[in-house]
């Protein structure tokens, strides 16, 4: 029986809810050798002043980022491999190429026995770790909500306050008159409100990952501690 993909794990019989091109892009695994490579342009890309700073702390580690802008070309490398700790891993890196310098958003998710979920270590040292709901949306898309957020650096470990988090609610299906997929993001905080958020369409070619994953898509170091 084929190896079931992350996402099959944590939706269960309602992966077979989603699109078959959704499907297709979150059905990879490091058995399946095949990676996603997708392309397009955002239309929007926003955030809030009041949180310009700490977005900017988050450039350091490719976690958001300060800036603004349309028709921002955009690419997202997903590829399925095993970590150094034995877990089935999915890369998520986006860049963002904005006039002068490129942005990186990046992230790698695994499914937790223990939590029973998604967890999304974000950035590329692994050091934010955080739950992931996801469901599948009325349009066949995927509908991914953040939950819990634990910071994770040698021994220190503990969870974000609620209050001090960014509540991420994601959305990417596949519009079959537009023949492309499409994705919107936003992420709030629980006080303050709206603080960055990105929605656009770009197209996805499956490629042959049997060879070497790029080094520069997987983190710099990576955590044990779900």
């Amino acid at each position: 029986m084929p190896a079931k993909s992350i996402y099959e794990r944590a939706l269960g019989a309602s992966f077979a809810k989603l699109h078959p091109r959704i499907r297709e892009r979150f059905g990879l695994t490091s058995e399946g050798g095949i990676a996603s490579i997708g392309r397009g342009t955002m239309d929007r890309i926003w955030y809030a002043k009041w949180a310009a700073v700490p977005l900017y702390i988050g450039t350091k580690r490719h976690i958001m980022f300060p800036d603004a802008g349309s028709r921002v070309p955009f690419t997202i490398e997903n590829y399925a491999y095993i970590d150094s700790f034995g877990r089935e891993t999915v890369t998520w890196v986006r860049k963002f190429r904005f006039p002068g310098k490129i942005r990186r958003f990046d992230a790698t998710m695994i499914y937790s026995r223990s939590r029973g979920t998604i967890v999304d270590y974000l950035g590329d040292r692994q050091h934010l770790a955080v739950d992931l709901n996801i469901a599948p949306a009325p349009n066949g898309g995927i509908r991914i909500r953040s939950g819990e957020q634990r910071f994770y650096e040698g021994p220190l470990q503990f969870r974000f306050p609620r209050p001090l988090t960014g509540v991420a609610d994601v959305c990417e299906w596949y519009d079959d008159e537009a023949r492309a997929y499409k994705i919107e993001v936003n992420v709030t905080n629980p006080m303050f409100g709206p603080v960055f958020g990105y929605s656009g369409t770009f197209q996805a070619e499956l490629i042959d990952s049997r060879g070497a994953i790029p080094d520069d898509v997987k983190p710099l170091r990576e955590e044990a501690r779900e």
